[in-house]
């Protein structure tokens, strides 16, 4: 039987009064493409950072390969991070440092790699996403939005991780550009044979980037199927969230005018 790349059991957190995630409980298998979809504050975020071991939740287990994460030593978060690749929402790139030294961050600092080889690893890496070697020798401050979202992802993949991360990767860019980032995670991930796991409230990526749809909605996973089948739910809260309603059980915060 194949062990999940990323197993959730029950897992909750709260902070206060306020529950974020009740009873949270999905597999990720090895090369899968998933992605979480749901609102803002429906937990899709503190789902990634109790994975990322940014958040201990407070009941439930969370194992990669296998491996339980929760609660481990600095050493073994280590080596479990060691397998992962993120690509930020804002890309999150060192402003100190040039393009090509951003990607290769994770090759000289994390793997001890001499410098001239990370370099010639980081070019190939954004030729992948499709910049030149003189975008890779400026300065982030010096790149456009879509650009930035480029050069995150080929750092993402440059230490070719058995886990790729991907936090609202169409946010703050044009539907175009966004197609182009979309496209880019499918080649990318397909190139390495990375297991994917997406958070997004933007459809339009959603199908096109994943295998399996997970909703959230007020921390609980209220839907968990295939792509393909997702139009078909007669689950009443993914149909008014994919179809932008405002009418449905989705309880929105409204200020009266």
């Amino acid at each position: 039987m194949t062990v999940p790349k990323i197993r959730l059991q029950h897992v909750r957190k709260q902070f206060g009064d306020n529950v974020v995630l009740g009873d949270v409980s999905l597999d990720i298998m090895p090369g899968e493409s998933v992605v979480i979809i749901g609102g803002s504050g429906s937990g899709k975020s503190v789902t990634l950072k109790c994975i990322l071991g940014l958040l201990t939740p407070d009941s439930g287990s969370i194992e990669i390969d296998g491996q339980s994460v929760v609660g481990i030593g600095d050493h073994e978060r280590e080596a479990i991070n060691a397998k992962i690749g993120m690509l930020f929402q804002a890309a999150a790139l060192f402003d100190s440092l040039a393009v090509w030294e951003n990607v290769a961050f994770g090759l000289i600092e994390g793997q001890g790699m001499p410098r001239a080889d990370a370099r010639v690893i980081a070019m190939e890496k954004l030729a992948q996403v499709g910049l030149t070697e003189e975008i890779g020798l400026m300065a982030p401050a010096d790149l456009s939005g879509g650009m930035r979202k480029r050069v995150g992802l080929a750092r993402a993949i440059a230490i070719e991780p058995e886990i790729l991360f991907f936090d609202e990767p169409t946010t703050g860019i044009d539907p175009i550009m966004g197609d182009i980032i979309n496209e880019l995670i499918v080649d990318c991930t397909r190139a390495i044979g990375a297991t994917g796991l997406t958070i997004t409230h933007d459809l339009a990526s959603a199908r096109k980037i994943s295998d399996r749809i997970a909703m959230l909605y007020k921390g609980e996973l209220v839907w968990v199927g295939p792509t393909s089948e997702i139009d078909e739910t007669d689950n009443a809260v993914v149909q008014q969230f994919i179809n932008g309603r405002a009418d449905g059980p989705i309880e929105l915060e409204v200020r009266p005018l």
